[in-house]
């Protein structure tokens, strides 16, 4: 697999089939699943045989990775720096996302391969670059492990229901978390 260093000089077969299984890695990966991200269901999507993506892509891991780099930025809040509204706006940002992007379901593939170190690299790269707004919010308020637990109070009060029960949390609850948060001394 060639490293983004190499890409720039790919010819342009190359970078069309790298696309192309990279949007058809992300669309396995959130209409089915970790599970279904095999190199024959990806060949079928993308319409390349399982012998290209072989020799491109030797490992399931290095389709999921693919995948995962097909996500792209996830998308955040713009900050207005009243921080109670900036929080709930983030936490509604990072809502939407779970439901229009399906990052449930990533999520849930993070938590199930978090034993396998490689998938633990990436959930870390993902997660911090999730989380990073939201951290830097409450790192006004808040340090060390009560920074922790705020963080994980907050974006848990958006990722435990939807991977818990499939659903999301009202506006309410989401403004009743912040505040519960909020509330609490520095």
């Amino acid at each position: 697999m060639p490293s983004s260093a190499d890409r720039g000089s790919e010819d342009a077969r190359v970078a069309r089939t790298r696309a192309d299984v990279s949007r058809a890695a992300l669309d396995v990966l959130r209409s089915e699943g970790w599970d279904d991200v095999t190199h024959a269901k990806v060949a079928e999507v993308a319409g390349y045989s399982k012998t290209t993506l072989y020799a491109h892509w030797p490992s399931r891991l290095d389709l999921v990775t693919l995948a995962l780099d097909a996500l792209g930025e996830l998308p955040h809040h713009a900050t207005t720096g009243d921080l109670r509204s900036d929080l709930i706006g983030e936490l509604t940002v990072f809502r939407r996302a779970i439901e229009e992007l399906k990052l449930d379901h990533i999520l849930s593939g993070l938590a199930q391969w978090a034993s396998v170190d490689e998938i633990a690299v990436l959930r870390d790269r993902i997660n911090a670059e999730g989380q990073r707004p939201m951290r830097e919010l409450l790192a006004q308020r808040f340090s060390g492990a009560r920074l922790e637990a705020a963080l994980s109070m907050l974006t848990g009060v958006v990722a435990c229901p939807s991977l818990m029960f499939g659903a999301l949390p009202e506006d309410t609850v989401v403004e009743a978390a912040v505040d519960i948060v909020l509330s609490t001394r520095s």
